[in-house]
């Protein structure tokens, strides 16, 4: 009872509905940590969200662009996506940015640069849910990064462009996760993103290429 309402507290609007799942399911559901940990990140996220929209509105109001409501759409939920996945990957252990501890001192031994050392321990030691998780975890949480970038900042992309935007993006997250001790460092991580931006890239050409045929006939 005292996880539950601790959580309650650290949430500011889905702490009600944690804490009906936690009393129902959590014994009976494993891994339900993953569960909390997830509506955690949407909490933050949504609250950030709000301060994002506030912010977005202030700046088109200023700047008075013409925009279609798709376009504007899409950076909306672009915007969505970023602090979705920021909140599931490196602000785990505060809600608040001055309650964030950096760990400065951190030796960069705790990096891991051998590639796939840690993948092929975690499919042959460890449990094939860890290697699932962090494997394709990884490459579908990219995915929206490859689809939604073209079309949000210029649809004159082109996959380089993405996939290596795709890549600063991943190594800003392991770079935090290694300052804020939220997560563990890994090469593989960055290249299981990269592969999920590239596919992302490759759906969005698809989608566009089938547009483009359809808007011909």
């Amino acid at each position: 009872m005292n996880i539950i309402l601790g959580i309650e507290q650290d949430m500011i609007f889905l702490g009600p509905l944690y804490n009906s799942l936690a009393q129902h399911y959590a014994t009976e559901v494993n891994h339900f940590a993953l569960i909390k940990m997830i509506m955690l990140a949407l909490d933050k996220t949504i609250f950030y969200f709000l301060v994002f929209m506030v912010l977005r509105l202030f700046w088109l109001l200023l700047v008075r662009r013409r925009r279609t409501i798709r376009s504007e759409a899409m950076v909306w939920l672009f915007a969505f996506y970023v602090l979705m996945v920021l909140m599931l990957t490196t602000f785990r252990n505060a809600y608040f940015p001055w309650a964030l501890s950096f760990n400065w001192h951190r030796p960069l031994s705790d990096i891991n640069l051998v590639f796939l050392r840690e993948t092929w321990k975690m499919f042959y030691a460890q449990s094939r849910l860890d290697f699932i998780y962090n494997s394709f975890g990884n490459v579908v949480c990219f995915i929206p990064f490859g689809f939604l970038a073209p079309v949000v900042f210029s649809k004159k992309q082109s996959f380089a462009r993405v996939v290596i935007a795709g890549i600063i993006f991943s190594v800003l997250i392991e770079g935090l996760q290694f300052l804020l001790g939220t997560g563990v460092s890994d090469i593989d991580d960055v290249f299981f993103n990269l592969c999920g931006a590239a596919l992302g890239y490759l759906l969005y050409l698809l989608c566009w290429r089938i547009r483009q045929k359809l808007q011909t006939r």
